[in-house]
């Protein structure tokens, strides 16, 4: 049985006499990927890797758009800054997006656990992000974003600036969305597109059935039908959603706004034997807690389940919105400012007491 826990105001601060955040370094890398089927032919994923830099780097605000008039900033980083001298046995937290995101949807995340001596990687999975257009596979093989961040461990894990940094005893994983989803994969979760389709019949106005939540594939469900008819590679690949694609290495899972709740298996949420932590907003119109962060919650062996009050909501958790952003992408930044970042605050201190006490 699940335990929750419901948060009536913004309150968790960071326990007294802490270690004092480091300076916070930036990387991309690539690493060997399964991405053809999902319309990038190059077999590589990019990743962003966060991590603590030497005492005294100067550091930039993480500003993603065009030059000097960015669409979203919160945090600060060094561009490839060198690893701290004392950066040893690490714990590694892979990191992933939502539906057409990108790995720095989270950079409050990601900058605010290396600034606390981890080593963050989040991927940009194919098909399925705000750089590139959004294919059927990326969007639906939901089995091949738990890949592409098996893959990201094994290419930090290999990487000569990062692998001997990393304890590989200590590693965990965090995601949003769709991402928090694929972060449960990781734990053994397994998902059932019939199973989604069905919830779909009885609850079309749903955001995640009607394409609401797919903005760029708004018929989603529709074109994989059609797809799986006429691609035996595709048909193929969905039916190995249905089995596990858990991680063993991976110890500790810390899902945010959790989606597909509808589309998994309830079996492998009860066979889920890691710690998991789930937060979500009490006012999330785009993946109703009742039917995911709740759903998951109460099926998952002594998860802990945070429930943030309203107005926090689904976008909430994206990172800060600058004001070109809030003009171009007002859907999604409608709740940007103090508050937003307050939230970012809060579930940042629930993630490092959550992995601190998890990846000891």
């Amino acid at each position: 049985m699940a335990w929750m826990v419901a948060i009536a105001a913004l309150s968790i601060a960071q326990a007294g006499g802490a270690e004092p955040p480091r300076p916070v370094g930036l990387r991309t890398i690539t690493v060997p990927g399964n991405t053809a089927l999902r319309g990038d032919p190059a077999n590589a994923l990019t990743v962003t890797v966060w991590y603590p830099a030497p005492t005294g780097t100067p550091q930039q605000p993480l500003d993603v758009g065009p030059p000097g008039t960015p669409y979203f900033t919160e945090g600060a980083a060094a561009q490839d800054a060198p690893l701290a001298a004392n950066a040893a046995a690490m714990p590694l937290i892979v990191v992933s997006h939502g539906t057409g995101g990108t790995s720095m949807d989270l950079s409050w995340l990601c900058a605010g656990l290396a600034a606390r001596g981890y080593l963050v990687a989040s991927v940009n999975h194919p098909g399925n992000n705000a750089l590139e257009a959004p294919t059927v596979a990326g969007t639906t093989l939901w089995w091949m974003r738990a890949d592409d961040l098996s893959r990201t461990i094994d290419g930090v894990l290999a990487n000569p600036l990062f692998g001997s940094h990393v304890d590989r005893a200590r590693i965990g994983a965090a995601g949003f969305s769709l991402g928090g989803y694929t972060v449960l994969e990781l734990a053994g979760v397994r998902g059932d597109f019939a199973q989604l389709n069905a919830y779909c019949e009885k609850k079309p106005a749903t955001p995640v059935c009607s394409g609401v939540a797919t903005p760029g594939l708004p018929d989603v469900r529709a074109r994989s039908l059609a797809l799986s008819v006429r691609d035996p590679a595709y048909h193929a690949a969905l039916a190995d959603n249905a089995r596990s694609h858990a991680d063993p290495r991976v110890k500790a899972i810390f899902a945010i706004a959790p989606a597909l709740g509808p589309a998994i298996v309830t079996a492998s949420l009860a066979q889920i034997a890691v710690p998991v932590e789930i937060v979500a907003g009490f006012g999330d119109p785009i993946l109703p807690v009742e039917d995911n962060a709740i759903a998951d919650a109460l099926a998952i062996p002594n998860a802990q389940l945070t429930l943030l009050p309203k107005p926090v909501a689904h976008y909430t958790f994206l990172t800060d919105c600058a004001p070109a952003g809030r003009e171009r992408f007002a859907p999604i930044c409608e709740d940007s400012g103090p508050a937003r970042v307050a939230v970012h605050d809060e579930t940042s201190a629930l993630a490092e007491a959550f992995f601190a006490r998890t990846l000891r």
